[in-house]
């Protein structure tokens, strides 16, 4: 028995707890491996703007503006799949990556183990 439930992609947007800036973190993982990608922050649009396009977008908090990923680069994380966690208050999207996720060329942004 399998422990994953069906949120229908039209109540998606109905039941996500976006923060007061009106944001939602979003946990990029491979979708073959399971690895962390990186994680970016989201809006009702740039979801939508995923959801339609197929090619993960985010809201940059810094630029204060859309990106999706690899528009300059061609390193484009593509949508495979979209859970949320219990409270709805985060999402977790499994995408391919098409190439280095991090800006430093690395696959991953959690490339940096904390050593003692």
């Amino acid at each position: 028995m399998s422990d994953i439930e069906r949120l229908e992609q039209e109540d998606l947007f109905k039941e996500l707890k976006y923060n007061e800036q009106g944001l939602i973190p979003a946990i990029i993982q491979d979708w073959q491996d399971g690895a962390v990608l990186m994680l970016g922050y989201m809006n009702e649009k740039s979801l939508e703007t995923t959801l339609q396009s197929g090619k993960i977008t985010f809201w940059s908090r810094s630029r204060k503006k859309y990106w999706t990923k690899g528009e300059t680069s061609g390193n484009f994380l593509l949508l495979k799949e979209i859970f949320t966690d219990c409270d709805k208050d985060t999402i977790l999207i499994k995408a391919e990556a098409k190439g280095p996720t991090c800006h430093t060329g690395k696959r991953s942004c959690f490339s940096w183990k904390v050593t003692s």
